[in-house]
């Protein structure tokens, strides 16, 4: 148990020594650049998605 104990403290003293932060002017500009990022990713996502649906049901018509 000393050992896990031991474990976390360290991994606590080394986010608080040796990480580098990010200041929240960069923090706000990276997230909405994930943000915005996200949001493209499933619009594109959704419309291959509904371009496959389509391409299916053509396929399925033609055979019946």
């Amino acid at each position: 148990m000393t050992k896990v104990v031991n474990y976390i403290t360290e991994a606590f003293t080394e986010l608080k020594s040796n990480v580098t932060w990010t200041n929240w002017a960069e923090l706000q500009k990276l997230t909405i650049i994930v943000a915005v990022f996200s949001i493209v990713f499933s619009l594109l996502t959704f419309g291959v998605d509904e371009a496959i649906i389509v391409i299916i049901k053509n396929i399925y018509s033609f055979l019946k």
